[in-house]
């Protein structure tokens, strides 16, 4: 008979971890707020230092004895308070995965724990507090059927010269004139910001293009084009703005500030033929340019389609949402649902301009709006969980390859930027969201709206901050780059 073993068969399972025998108390803040009081008893504390005692004093070096054969009382006298913080953390991460797999709330967010704070009684149990985010419990809105009304537009030849217009602007060269600046010229300007007599901002070389409106990233100024007209190099021009109540700068939130604009340089979009545009793209035919622009333009379409869908999804989602929302869970997402807009409109083949002008139209009220669509995140996870819809490889990849088309780079690259910064977790949202927001849509009765071709055509974006940036008004940043944080994870326990 073979009475050979293999490894696999000599080796044992581990043990199974025993629970704890732990008392929790949980206390709701808010909808979104727990405070959970854990206590551990006396007897488990023991247990675990004498898991540790039984590791360290087969190893244990204490003088007059050799290593390993001081009796096992001098060596818990000696070494206890040295190995207190390794019990305590073993302690506080089993308790915490335990408290997590047992209780009725689905976090989102790590708990607030000050690890420092927390220590091992002498005698006695073992109690330490902290506060969690969780997914709020809410009564399910009624999301089929829904009345809604969506932009509808059949482009004409007319519509694709005039973005084909747009689009040389881009690869045309920008060519000093002589002349007053007129409109669709663009002037090279140095930029200050003033509250009084102090300077907030500044900022050298800006290009603008001059248009009806200048979106800055904290305000908004009309009448930019006349303020331009006639304007030649050496001159100053000057404006007045109202900072936006939803500023970085909380202490200029609805003020004025004085903005000047000393006019470097005018330029002129220089004129090239539709063949040189096509060829600079790298397509072969005027033919091919026109029906790359039709499928651009229907692609933008799609996205005011959807914005303007969602936007009323949203609303009728949200309607009866009436619980609260952490105030610091909503700034630590606004900064996501940014990522979130500018990803959906790369992924729509928007231009970097149009997608600076839109970020800062967000920018004005992205904590109300950040409230809303946090809300609705929320409801939009529950349908997803109840309709069984989830993310599949194959969404990430055409979504990346869709943005890295708009971004003329490659998707490996911009898989890998993704990854870095943090963003894989809001791809995830987004194509969860969008494809629940396509099953409310599906039920849907629509009533068609005109579709506005040339929405963006009146306005110039600029990355300006009128009542200063925020690294100017942080001096030191609490991470190591300034990406927004993603959302964590709300899948509830059912779905691990």
């Amino acid at each position: 008979m073979n009475t050979d073993t293999t490894h696999e068969d000599e080796v044992a399972d581990p043990p199974e971890k025993k629970e704890l025998n732990l008392s929790v108390d949980v206390q709701e803040v808010s909808a979104c707020e727990r405070h959970v009081t854990v206590t551990i008893p006396r007897e488990d504390i023991e247990r675990y230092f004498e898991k540790e005692f039984d590791e360290l004093v087969p190893k244990a070096e204490v003088p007059g004895f050799r290593t390993g054969r001081a009796p096992r009382a001098l060596v818990e006298n000696k070494f206890r308070k040295q190995i207190s913080d390794q019990v305590k953390g073993s302690i506080l991460m089993d308790s915490l995965t335990q408290v997590g797999e047992t209780q009725d709330y689905s976090a989102i967010s790590e708990p607030n724990l000050d690890f420092e704070q927390v220590n091992i009684p002498d005698d006695g149990d073992m109690t330490y507090e902290f506060d969690i985010e969780v997914r709020p419990e809410f009564d399910m809105p009624e999301w089929e059927g829904l009345k809604m009304e969506r932009p509808e537009h059949e482009f004409t030849d007319e519509d694709v010269d005039k973005h084909i217009a747009k689009l040389a602007v881009q690869f045309s060269d920008l060519v000093p004139v002589d002349d007053a600046a007129k409109a669709d010229d663009y002037v090279i300007c140095n930029i200050v910001s003033k509250h009084g007599e102090d300077v907030i901002s500044e900022e050298s070389e800006q290009s603008i293009q001059v248009r009806p409106t200048l979106s800055l990233a904290d305000a908004t100024l009309e009448g930019f084009d006349k303020l331009m007209s006639g304007a030649k190099s050496g001159d100053k021009v000057n404006a007045s703005v109202t900072i936006s109540e939803f500023a970085d700068n909380e202490s200029l939130q609805g003020e004025s500030v004085d903005l000047e604009f000393e006019v470097l340089d005018v330029k002129r979009v220089e004129d090239i033929p539709t063949e040189e545009v096509a060829s600079k793209i790298g397509i072969e035919s005027e033919e091919e340019l026109r029906k790359l622009i039709q499928s651009s333009m229907e692609e933008q379409l799609k996205y005011a389609q959807r914005e303007k869908v969602r936007d009323q999804i949203s609303t009728s989602l949200t309607e009866s949402a009436n619980w609260s929302l952490p105030p610091d869970l909503l700034r630590r997402q606004s900064g996501r649902e940014l990522d979130r807009s500018v990803m959906e409109m790369r992924s729509s083949g928007f231009s970097e301009d149009e997608i600076i002008a839109r970020k800062n139209g967000l920018r004005k009220n992205i904590l109300e709006k950040t409230e809303r669509l946090l809300k609705e995140h929320f409801i939009l996870e529950r349908i997803a969980e109840e309709k069984t819809i989830e993310d599949e490889p194959g969404d990430y990849d055409l979504e990346i390859a869709r943005i890295a088309v708009q971004r003329n780079d490659s998707p490996r690259r911009v898989r890998a930027r993704l990854e870095r910064t943090g963003q894989m977790d809001a791809l995830r949202n987004m194509i969860i969201e969008r494809k629940v927001i396509d099953l409310i849509t599906d039920s849907a009765q629509f009533t068609a709206t005109p579709y506005e071709v040339d929405k963006e055509a009146t306005t110039s974006g600029l990355n300006f901050f009128a009542a200063g940036s925020p690294k100017e008004m942080i001096p030191e940043a609490k991470y190591e780059d300034g990406e927004a944080q993603p959302l964590p994870s709300t899948t509830s326990k059912a779905d691990d």
